[in-house]
């Protein structure tokens, strides 16, 4: 059974074993450095007397970890992390991290030893920072944002910054390592995750808070996410990208259409824009579910609220946009391609001609909705994207070579 969690005293009191919650107690107090995001996961063995637990523990400036508890030794050992070439990593290890709540626990600091057994990990936190904000949003309510950096190459006022946002169906934003981000990192851009409501938060109305009538919520959150970043000094003015996938695109086009001069570039993954007409077709596999995500559009103030905010009947004329990369998949059968292919011809019909120009539509003809399989088309799309923000941000120089 696997059960991913972000374990808290609330959480622990749930286990039945009193045995069983001592151990975790103590897997709960071994602190990793203390501006590492992590969400922990446990495995666990399905039998009455399981001998080990699987711990997977997860950051945005640490590669992930694999650690391995054995329940009859009492001991923790790292069984695997991701090997990560040309950056300099901090190495740590459990026994150093274990403060006074596991030493109260524990008893004396030969007892962290014991536990803690070929237990060295290595993760970039003197190389990334990666700082937490609450963002005030437009009525009143705190938006966590996440926001991660190189303390090297970071210029203040005048790096260029990628916004990431999703906000749908309860889903938590993925905040995890990918080794393929240092390659921004690395080149001074900032990457910032905003938590907005209709996501995954503390409880449920985070949810419902942001779907629905209140979709405009999420909407509102992302820009004024976005906004921090630009007043804040974190990303130049002029240098703001964006980027979201799938429902996550929703957040995305209504904000270029509200404020177009937010943003200088945008990615738009497997795009669902067309809400109002892709909602009207029951034949569609996910429009019944999506009825109590958006909204109904045969209720007549639920087909208000819709369009209020969808994209691609919300494309004000004559505008300048930002340059824009919308990518579908042929044979995706959650979002239509022609969702894609719809918004960027609308664009580029009753937009500025010039900026218009930018928008540009990539389509896979032969992926899915999570596209190309395999390692080598997926490091082959994230270059492409990598290559058209720099691009639209006009910092290509040698350092792309």
């Amino acid at each position: 059974m696997l059960i991913t969690c972000k374990l808290s005293d609330s959480d622990l009191q749930q286990w039945e074993s009193p045995n069983m919650y001592a151990i975790m107690t103590r897997i709960l107090f071994l602190v990793l450095p203390n501006d590492i995001g992590k969400d922990i996961g446990v495995l666990i063995e399905e039998n009455s007397t399981p001998r080990s637990l699987i711990l997977f523990f997860r950051g945005l400036q640490m590669p992930d970890i694999i650690i391995d508890y054995d329940m009859s030794r009492h001991t923790f050992s790292i069984v695997q992390q991701e090997e990560v070439l040309g950056v300099s990593a901090t190495t740590g290890s459990l026994s150093q991290t274990l403060d006074r709540k596991v030493d109260e626990l524990l008893g004396t600091s030969n007892d962290k030893e014991k536990y803690a057994h070929n237990c060295e990990w290595k993760d970039f936190s003197d190389a990334y920072l990666c700082e937490r904000k609450e963002i005030l949003s437009c009525d009143g309510v705190d938006v966590p944002l996440t926001i991660l950096y190189s303390k090297k190459t970071h210029q203040k006022d005048q790096s260029p910054g990628l916004l990431v946002g999703y906000g749908a169906y309860g889903e938590v934003l993925d905040k995890s390592w990918c080794a393929d981000r240092l390659s921004l990192l690395d080149r001074g851009w900032v990457v910032a995750f905003a938590d907005v409501r209709g996501g995954g938060g503390v409880d449920p109305s985070w949810h419902r808070s942001g779907s629905g009538l209140h979709k405009l919520n999420s909407i509102y959150d992302f820009v004024s996410c976005g906004e921090y970043l630009v007043d804040k000094g974190y990303v130049h003015k002029d240098k703001l990208g964006a980027v979201g996938c799938s429902a996550g695109c929703i957040l995305l086009g209504a904000a270029i259409n509200i404020y177009p001069e937010l943003f200088r570039a945008a990615i738009m993954k497997v795009p669902f824009l067309d809400i109002c007409n892709t909602l009207l077709d029951p034949s569609l596999p996910l429009t019944i579910m999506d009825h109590e995500e958006f909204g109904n559009p045969q209720i007549p103030s639920q087909l208000e609220s819709i369009l209020q905010y969808s994209p691609y009947d919300n494309i004000p004329e004559g505008v300048c946009c930002p340059s824009v990369l919308v990518t579908a998949s042929y044979y995706d059968s959650r979002v239509g391609v022609w969702e894609a292919a719809k918004w960027v011809a609308k664009v580029r019909d009753i937009t500025c001609s010039k900026c218009s120009c930018s928008v540009i539509l990539k389509t896979n003809m032969s992926g899915g909705h999570f596209g190309e399989g395999g390692r080598f088309g997926q490091c082959e799309e994230m270059s492409y994207e990598y290559a058209f923000l720099m691009k639209a941000m006009g910092i290509l120089d040698h350092r792309m070579l």
